[in-house]
């Protein structure tokens, strides 16, 4: 059971986990992790499935995902009978007044919707994955010079589980680089399993990018897939200027995570989700709410 904080009504809640018995089961039998390194986590699998949710079969699927999971069919753009496949659905956009963006220039927002973790003053060989499982920023990004940019600065996890918001967007203005794509696996990013794949994020397949921000100097931007992800797709034009709150891309079926990077002395997280990070609680976020601001230093 995955427990978080809702810091709209400040109550501990219990997560709806898509997929619960089978998730368990994969991560924490033998049977079930020698299916996970046979099959499971390869591209091919992930790939089938992804295909799958692109047919006009998969639309089917659409109506029982959101009475399931309790799904707030009213915020999209689309009315959920007007979509073809289960991934336009599971990838649509959202009404601009669902996802109101605090537009102050020192306030720093979260990129999407999803639950969060932050940390201070990382260690960047020593990033947290959770409590007793650690990585380096350089295995994640494969980058001695860029990993080391960011020592002694901040980190934010979102993980969006499969019944969140799947589109993630800049936190600021600025310019955007092209992103580097780095080729893995596909496991879950779901707290099972990041309690039980070493250097999960370094193992699955991601993508990075720097954002060239107007208030929050160099943001590194990380974007990991996950089991069924077939793509992360990007919506954004490299190097062209994009504004606060505007779409950066978004990601196919499956949970899948943003890892946000920045420089020392850059941003003051928010202490609800600083208190609750720091006992490896993850807070419920939305896109475009104020997560910490720009620090004074």
């Amino acid at each position: 059971m995955i427990s978080y904080y809702n810091r709209e009504n400040k109550t501990y809640q219990n997560e709806n986990v898509v997929g619960d018995g089978p998730l368990n089961w994969m991560y924490s039998t033998r049977l079930g992790m020698g299916l996970l390194e046979a099959i499971v986590k390869k591209k091919l699998f992930s790939s089938v499935y992804g295909k799958f949710l692109d047919s006009k079969l998969s639309k089917k699927k659409i109506a029982p995902f959101i009475e399931e999971y309790g799904v707030n069919s009213e915020e999209s753009e689309q009315e959920s009978k007007n979509f073809k496949t289960f991934n336009e659905f599971f990838y649509r956009k959202l009404k601009n007044a669902a996802r109101p963006i605090q537009m102050e220039d020192n306030v720093l927002i979260s990129p999407g919707d999803g639950k969060i973790l932050a940390y201070k003053d990382i260690k960047k060989d020593a990033l947290i994955q959770i409590k007793g499982i650690t990585y380096s920023l350089r295995e994640l990004i494969r980058d001695d010079t860029l990993s080391n940019k960011y020592s002694h600065g901040s980190m934010i996890v979102l993980r969006l589980c499969p019944t969140d918001y799947h589109r993630f967007h800049f936190i600021d203005g600025g310019t955007c680089e092209k992103p580097t794509r780095i080729k893995g696996y596909y496991y879950s990013v779901n707290p099972i399993a990041l309690s039980t794949v070493n250097k999960l994020f370094c193992q699955n397949k991601r993508q990075y990018s720097i954002l060239h921000s107007k208030n929050f100097k160099d943001v590194l931007y990380v974007e990991v897939g996950a089991t069924c992800v077939g793509s992360i797709i990007d919506t954004y034009t490299p190097d062209s200027d994009v504004n606060k709150g505007d779409e950066k891309g978004y990601f196919k079926f499956g949970g899948s995570t943003v890892i946000l990077f920045f420089q020392k002395d850059t941003i003051l997280i928010d202490k609800d989700i600083m208190t609750h990070s720091d006992l490896g609680i993850e807070t419920q976020v939305k896109l475009g709410e104020k997560i910490g601001i720009k620090s004074s230093l």
